[in-house]
C-alpha cells in the first residue's frame, strides 16, 4: 500500500494560492479515483483508503498548516503502517517553472518548509517527492508573498496539465517502476512549460 499526501494550507483563504499545488494534485487524483476524503482529527488530516488502477492507496491532505505538515504525515505513516519508501508527497516547487513536474526519490528539503517538517518528524528523507513547478519570483525576499498569491490563469493551466501528466505515470510508481515513471515524465516533450500568450 502507498500513502499519497498533497501539501498545502487549509481554509478558503489559501485554496487558490501557489503553495496549495499539492492540494490541487490530490484533488485531481481523488477525481480520477472517484473518491472523497474523510476528516481524521487524530491524524491531523483528511484521508481515505481506496483502490485505484489495481493498487491499494491511502490518499491524504493534512489539516495542519504547511509548516507543520510533518505532524500529520508522521501520524498517517504510523496509523497506516506505511514505510517511508511507500510515501509519496506532492508539493509546490519554486525551482521549476510553472508547467514542469518532476519525481524525486529522497534528498534534502530544498528550503520547502513542509518537506523540512516531514523530514524532521520522520527522521528519514527517503520518500518520493512530486515536485510541481510554480516558478520563482526572482528574489528570495518576494517568496512568501509569491507562494501565498494566486498564479495567473496561464500558469494555473500549465500547473494543472503537469499534474495530469504525473497522474498518468503514477501507476508505474505503484508497480515498483519508479525509474520508468521518471523517464516517462521527465523526457516527454509535454513536460516543458507551454509558450505564454502575448497580450
Amino acid at each position: 500500500m502507498y500513502l499519497v499526501v498533497g501539501l498545502g494550507n487549509p481554509g478558503p483563504k489559501y485554496t487558490e494560492t501557489r503553495h496549495n499545488a499539492g492540494f490541487w494534485f490530490l484533488d485531481e487524483l481523488l477525481g480520477a479515483a472517484h473518491a472523497g476524503l474523510r476528516s481524521q482529527s487524530r491524524l491531523h488530516a483528511e484521508s481515505l483508503k481506496t483502490t485505484w488502477r489495481g493498487h491499494d492507496l491511502v490518499l491524504a491532505r493534512p489539516t495542519t498548516f504547511m509548516n507543520h505538515s510533518g505532524q500529520a504525515v508522521r501520524a498517517l505513516v504510523d496509523y497506516y503502517r506505511v514505510p517511508p519508501e511507500r510515501l509519496v508527497v506532492a508539493y509546490d516547487e519554486l525551482d521549476l517553472p510553472a508547467g514542469v513536474a518532476r519525481l524525486k526519490e529522497g534528498g534534502g528539503h530544498g528550503g520547502h518548509n513542509g518537506i523540512r517538517d516531514i523530514c524532521r518528524h520522520l527522521g528519514d528523507p527517503g520518500f518520493l517527492r512530486i515536485r510541481l513547478g510554480i516558478g520563482h519570483p526572482g528574489h528570495r525576499d518576494a517568496v512568501t508573498g509569491y507562494v501565498l498569491g494566486r498564479p495567473p490563469a496561464a500558469d494555473r493551466r500549465a500547473i494543472d496539465a503537469a499534474i495530469n501528466r504525473v497522474i498518468d505515470v503514477l501507476p508505474l510508481v505503484f508497480d515498483g517502476q519508479t525509474q520508468s515513471a521518471m523517464t516517462a515524465l521527465h523526457t516527454t516533450a509535454a513536460s516543458a512549460p507551454p509558450d505564454r500568450e502575448t497580450s
